[in-house]
């Protein structure tokens, strides 16, 4: 390792690390870069065998299932890590949230991992559509629908922007291509914020002049012995991610079939269905629109020099709003009968 780091600088990237960020609350944006570098690795393998051509998209899925040494138990481990990448981001920032860590010097991370969410988010839409089953193809449905609804601004997700090329493609290669090379530049651009600025200190600790909690008083530690503990975790998620692809292995439905709707999209997306029936399609939009502006504007509206949860009242009752919300209407899609969505 002393030859390497001699030659290629590895130890620049080093930084210590407070003993209060080896929790897993604190870690827990490490797991999600654990879950998306086994999305990368499965989603290499996948993509020997799929065929993004919507003729035979299903049965490509079938044969990897079927014919394909390990095929359906990796084609699993793809779909539960895209779960977990999906609910870890979430927990990662509500901890973020409510530790206050996107406050002064850090906004601009906090911007980066809003915008990470987003493309995770596409990610989990677009692998859905992949799937080219019932559910893949009315996903793509609300896809067009919305793209139509956004006239210019949506016209790449229309079949007119390229009509020789079927819609599918151009997803698939914003699948395996676009929104990982830019979550991977994210990513990188993420962790040198980390270095530059350190990990947020502790809000328990008492603040300086300039807002920032001291931390001089706790121990701290290399980051080798926290990437050490990390993946420690990153090989527990690996285990419940393979018994959850033995247990319950990915869903797969028959091949489309044009002109019904009787699915309904995956639950990251229940929320902003539950505002299209109460208010159309355009809801939608205007839900997810309004949801990411309130993440984006709210280092620069929490302006309170206090970290520590209990010193930030509105900020929490914000933050828990939203959440009760968006929660609220999760469990509403859950609990309404498709038809009544249709």
């Amino acid at each position: 390792m002393d030859a390497i780091d001699e030659r290629m600088g590895i130890s620049a990237l080093s930084y210590p690390v407070p003993e209060h960020a080896n929790r897993i609350a604190w870690t827990l944006g490490g797991i999600t870069a654990v879950s998306f570098v086994v999305l990368l690795v499965t989603g290499i393998v996948l993509a020997q065998f799929y065929a993004p051509v919507p003729e035979v998209a299903n049965q490509s899925i079938r044969d990897i299932e079927n014919t394909v040494w390990a095929g359906s138990f990796i084609r699993g481990i793809h779909f539960w890590a895209s779960q977990a990448m999906y609910v870890t981001a979430v927990l990662h920032m509500v901890r973020v949230f409510v530790t206050g860590s996107y406050k002064k010097p850090r906004e601009g991370n906090w911007l980066v991992g809003v915008a990470m969410l987003g493309l995770v988010t596409f990610a989990v839409f677009t692998g859905t559509v992949l799937k080219w089953d019932q559910e893949g193809f009315e996903a793509l449905g609300h896809n067009v629908e919305i793209g139509n609804l956004l006239g210019g601004v949506g016209l790449w997700f229309s079949p007119a922007f390229s009509d020789q090329i079927p819609i599918l493609l151009r997803l698939y290669g914003a699948h395996v291509v676009i929104i990982p090379g830019l979550i991977l530049v994210l990513l990188i651009l993420h962790f040198l914020l980390v270095k530059r600025h350190g990990v947020s200190p502790h809000p328990s600790l008492p603040a300086g002049a300039s807002g920032e909690q001291a931390s001089a008083a706790e121990p701290t530690e290399p980051l080798t012995r926290h990437i050490r503990r990390l993946v420690t975790f990153g090989l527990a998620l690996a285990g419940i991610l393979g018994i959850l692809a033995v247990l319950l292995p990915a869903p797969q439905g028959p091949s489309p079939v044009a002109g019904i709707e009787v699915t309904k999209l995956p639950w990251m997306f229940w929320w902003p269905f539950t505002l299209e029936n109460w208010f159309g399609l355009s809801a939608i939009v205007w839900g997810e629109v309004v949801f990411f502006v309130i993440l984006v504007i709210m280092p620069f509206v929490d302006r309170n020099s206090n970290r520590l949860w209990r010193r930030r009242p509105v900020a929490m009752i914000s933050g828990l709003a939203v959440a009760l919300a968006v929660i609220v209407l999760t469990v509403l899609m859950a609990i309404t009968p498709t038809e009544m969505h249709l």
